[in-house]
């Protein structure tokens, strides 16, 4: 299974990085804080599992073209959509 890919949703700086390589990530588990405009906005993704690769760190500048970390879904349906 190909690993899914997490991408910056805006322009901003990372703030905070909430996660860590490896870490099991809930559905809708904030994973960073980006802040742009004075204010941070919170990235979290639908699916649940485990962090693969970040490709961030703190104070990095991004866009919404950013690859930001990579995860692999574990396909468990949550219901908390």
């Amino acid at each position: 299974m190909r690993p899914e890919k997490i991408i910056s949703p805006c322009y901003g700086e990372v703030t905070e990085i909430l996660v860590q390589n490896g870490e099991y990530v809930y559905e809708w588990e904030p994973l960073f804080v980006i802040k742009r405009d004075g204010t941070e906005s919170e990235v979290a993704v639908g699916i649940s599992g485990s962090l693969k690769k970040l490709y961030i760190k703190k104070g990095d500048k991004v866009s919404p073209a950013t690859l930001l970390a990579e995860m692999e879904d574990d396909m468990i349906i949550s219901g908390s959509d």
